[in-house]
């Protein structure tokens, strides 16, 4: 059996705005000529944040550390939906916004913490009879989703400036907050769409110690080391 080496660990990514989760890892990949690169959950190209990179034979915890619950600090507006409910879709709907106080919308985003059911929206890389939902939405195709159970730990308000409002998350994994962004607007009766969103926590692992992509390419491969936890200290702290 091989030796680890200094790159067979996990390297903590704050994602760029509109780079793909899979663009990063590409690139990574190709920079510094790795053979295995995998990340431990999608971020969508408008977020920003926290994404954790498996390099080498670290992939095989990726599993392991893609179920880890997550944390969110984020932005949603309301009065207007969109066919992606974030603000890359397109507007397909716009309403009033009603008054609204603090603690009127306080009451109506704590309906929806602890145990909930959500359907995952179209435009996600689920796959249905083998084919991601997002491919099957360009080509206008939409299918029944069945609703997945999430916890939503944690959702609290920020602050509100008509019609934005700041939050912060934390939720299991597989929770996408466009859609929860949707779900508020639907309750509050005038529609809304996820504006930001940047992932500030994936289980033991915070946003305060990644390292921006671009400082992260500008490094020698050799200095990168000091950046990569390794595999075996990862290892033992998963839960057994």
């Amino acid at each position: 059996m091989n030796e680890l080496t200094p790159f067979d660990g996990v390297l903590l990514v704050d994602k760029p705005k509109t780079w793909t989760s899979h663009d990063v890892v590409a690139k990574i990949r190709g920079h510094f000529r790795f053979k295995k690169v995998g990340h431990c959950g999608t971020l969508d190209p408008m977020a920003t944040g926290l994404l954790v990179l498996v390099l080498g034979r670290a992939t095989k915890l990726s599993e392991r550390l893609m179920g880890d619950d997550k944390a969110y600090e984020g932005a949603m507006l309301l009065g207007a939906t969109t066919d992606t409910a974030d603000c890359d879709g397109r507007v397909v709907e716009t309403r009033p916004v009603p008054p609204l106080t603090e603690a009127q919308l306080v009451e109506v985003m704590a309906k929806f913490k602890g145990d909930t059911y959500q359907i995952p929206p179209m435009v996600s890389a689920i796959k249905h009879e083998g084919q991601p939902l997002y491919k099957l939405a360009r080509k206008g195709i939409e299918v029944e989703r069945e609703p997945r159970l999430i916890h939503i730990y944690e959702l609290r308000l920020l602050k509100f400036e008509p019609p934005r409002i700041e939050f912060r998350l934390a939720c299991t994994k597989g929770t996408y907050v466009r859609t929860l962004a949707a779900d508020i607007g639907k309750a509050l009766d005038c529609g809304a769409h996820l504006a930001e969103l940047r992932r500030t926590v994936s289980g033991k692992f915070d946003v305060k110690d990644a390292h921006a992509l671009e400082q992260i390419l500008a490094q020698p491969k050799d200095r990168l080391t000091q950046w990569i936890m390794p595999l075996l200290e990862v290892a033992r702290g998963l839960q057994p």
